[in-house]
């Protein structure tokens, strides 16, 4: 079959920050199809450089879903395409665009990331197919396929201009979002606030570099057994819509609680904060006054962002809501713990040992098991690259494209035979 996109028509909806969404549309038009872009606020104005193929929205949240269903019958449109499904202007189009039968592609960060990005049809996360996939269905959707699995990687790709892209699309949304009076941010956190959480990280990233390194240094020549506890951020949509928490002190709070009642009194916790943390949540005191009250404040460290593998190569264990990065424990074949939906949360793989239970003595995880739902994703909804720096971009574009106009999303693909052959993963140091 042709990859062609004669007769489709793409609706572009919010993307990542930078000008992926943009290139992905000019890629796609290149294949024959006709592409639009729906913008919301001058930031999705700045990077999308073709005003003939722009529309702009500056109606209300309530007027969206009869807009869209307007736009889609209006443009003859096919297929939408969007980063994240649960922001509340994208969720209301995925349930439009179901009832007038449209493709919906979901971007999402990847599953295995840094070095791979999620490419998935209606939903990811807590809304993926993976969700209701055992490891029995992929095991035999894999009969006949025997190839070596790359690596974990060790590093973020692209952290740089993930956090400049962010600060640009930022500073448009602030300062130049005349037009659009009526978009809310779908975080609950003011613009002005979040351009300068952005600015000052990019300021302060060689500050933060340091103390990380220096609390990273005492750990790993601590001399003491550690369990690591993978935090998240807090307005993440894995973290908001997939977990029983509210927020994220809910979570140290239980975490402390139960290492202080579990752990053998020589082990320590480490609490690895996201590497896109920006402060917003008071982590560092809200964590050392919890350590104070469970009586473990000696045993407690806290690392802000940076590389996880160097921590993991040591640890005893994991304990995390439903961050990614769990990927990496389980590909260690270390314990690990979640409390919330994650399409990794499977019975082969996360223990179901109470809190207490689990820092006393963890069980490993089906490691064999593991690693056949590991080949799963690498040849489905996995796809080398990254949306951020140029390199990543040319990567992703070689494969993508012709993913989205296969008819059968990934899964289905590989199952049929149709599936685009998986890149080799080029990592440039």
């Amino acid at each position: 079959m042709t990859p062609t996109g004669e007769n489709r028509v793409f609706l572009f909806l919010q993307g990542p920050h930078g000008p992926f969404f943009y290139k992905l549309g000019k890629m796609l038009a290149a294949a024959g199809a006709e592409v639009w872009r729906v913008g919301f606020n001058m930031g999705d104005d700045a990077f999308w450089f073709s005003n003939k193929s722009y529309i702009p929205y500056r109606g209300t949240q309530e007027d969206w879903p009869a807009e869209f269903a307007k736009i889609a019958g209006d443009k003859r449109v096919t297929d939408i395409v969007l980063y994240g499904d649960v922001r509340q202007i994208h969720s209301d189009a995925i349930e439009t665009a179901k009832t007038l039968g449209l493709r919906v592609h979901v971007f999402e960060e990847g599953y295995l990331r840094p070095y791979w990005i999620t490419y998935e049809r209606d939903g990811t996360n807590g809304h993926s197919r993976l969700m209701g996939m055992s490891v029995a269905d992929m095991r035999k959707a894999l009969e006949g396929l025997d190839l070596d699995l790359p690596d974990a990687p060790a590093r973020w790709g692209d952290m740089r201009q993930h956090v400049f892209y962010g600060a640009v699309y930022h500073y448009f949304v602030l300062l130049r979002n005349w037009k659009y009076r009526n978009f809310k941010p779908h975080r609950s956190l003011p613009v002005t606030k979040e351009f300068q959480l952005y600015l000052t990280r990019l300021m302060t990233m060689p500050f933060t570099a340091l103390g990380r390194a220096i609390a990273t240094y005492r750990i790993k020549h601590g001399g003491f057994p550690y369990h690591l506890c993978l935090l998240q951020l807090e307005h993440d949509a894995s973290f908001q819509k997939h977990s029983p928490f509210a927020t994220m002190s809910d979570f140290l709070r239980l975490a402390i609680d139960g290492f202080a009642k579990g752990a053998p009194k020589h082990h320590h916790l480490v609490l690895k904060a996201h590497p896109l943390e920006d402060g917003r949540v008071p982590l560092r005191k809200e964590i050392k006054a919890l350590a104070q009250q469970f009586d473990v404040a000696d045993r407690v460290h806290y690392v802000r962002g940076g590389k996880l593998a160097g921590l993991l190569n040591t640890a005893r264990s994991a304990v995390t809501v439903n961050s990614t990065a769990a990927q990496q424990v389980l590909w260690r074949g270390l314990p690990l713990k979640v409390f919330g939906d994650a399409v990794y949360n499977k019975p082969e793989f996360v223990s179901t040992q109470s809190l207490a239970e689990f820092f006393t003595n963890p069980t490993r995880p089906d490691s064999k098991a593991y690693r056949d739902y590991r080949h799963y994703l690498l040849e489905t909804s996995q796809i080398p690259g990254g949306f951020y720096s140029a390199r990543g971009r040319r990567q992703l574009l070689r494969q993508v494209v012709d993913m989205m106009l296969n008819p059968e999303d990934p899964y289905d693909a590989l199952t049929s035979g149709t599936a685009t052959p998986r890149q080799q993963l080029h990592v440039v140091k």
